[in-house]
């Protein structure tokens, strides 16, 4: 059943549709956008933290966050969808995936793209369309800030167009696979397109 519901959303996913941007005022006031995490307590970046990007690319990379910040920034601000029901509003800054997947030479036949975190072991898989959506980003900043521990620190994934717990935070690893490699939530039952 979900191959088929994975399908079905995914022959139905729009790529040029985009979320609506959302003005200042409908931004969720401080400390009340919830943060999550798997590990009992907030994940801190190890030191020298570096994400690594590898799979069917032709330049496999380790990238600084200063090296991230140099590539073309994309600002958005859209409406955060979780899974529990409830959603939330903030302004996020960072490097669109499909620029990073330019720059690595990220293959065609790569139809999907896996990333892995520190969070104990927190990792998810996105198809390629999704993951190279206009508003699918690698953030390092929301709200004009730097992200903070709770919400992902130093570098963590975020769309408009899936639910929250595909957007992975704490990230260390992307790497672009020809077939999908599942994730923490969804090897637990949860759906694996999970578009909004």
């Amino acid at each position: 059943m979900e191959r088929f519901n994975a399908r079905v959303q995914a022959a139905l996913f729009d790529p040029d549709q985009l979320a609506p941007e959302l003005s200042p005022e409908e931004t969720t006031p401080p400390g009340k956008f919830p943060e999550y995490f798997v590990s009992d307590t907030v994940p801190l970046a190890p030191e020298g933290w570096a994400l690594r990007v590898g799979g069917l690319v032709a330049r496999p990379s380790v990238l600084t966050l200063e090296a991230l910040q140099r590539m073309p920034r994309t600002d958005l601000r859209i409406r955060h969808h979780c899974v529990e029901g409830w959603s939330a509003v903030a302004s996020w800054h960072g490097v669109r995936l499909s620029e990073l997947a330019r720059h690595v030479g990220a293959d065609t036949r790569a139809g999907y793209v896996e990333l892995r975190s520190f969070d104990a072991g927190y990792h998810s898989s996105w198809d390629r369309p999704s993951a190279f959506h206009p508003q699918t980003i690698l953030a390092y900043g929301m709200n004009g800030q730097p992200l903070t521990p709770g919400h992902g620190a130093p570098l963590r994934l975020y769309s408009g167009v899936k639910l929250g717990y595909k957007m992975v935070k704490y990230l260390t690893e992307v790497n672009f696979l020809p077939e999908p490699t599942g994730g923490y939530w969804e090897d637990r039952g949860y759906e694996w397109f999970a578009g909004v």
